[in-house]
């Protein structure tokens, strides 16, 4: 049986499109949108464009984890 595997996102990648991380994550665009608006996700706008700020995303996630 083949198993499926999360698609993996760089490390240096500090912003992301909407769309790109909804694909990444298996969210849709809407539920992105959301979390987003709710300011549980991270964003800029650049431009005429709204990013997920990944880096900062994945700064919070370390600091809320007990990791030690």
């Amino acid at each position: 049986m083949e198993q499926q595997q999360a698609p993996q996102v760089p490390a240096h990648v500090p912003l992301m499109t909407i769309e790109r991380f909804a694909e990444l994550s298996g969210l849709e665009q809407g539920v992105v949108y959301g979390q987003i608006r709710n300011g549980h996700l991270p964003a800029v706008k650049v431009g005429r464009y709204r990013m997920v700020n990944v880096a900062l995303l994945q700064a919070q996630c370390l600091t809320q984890e007990d990791w030690s």
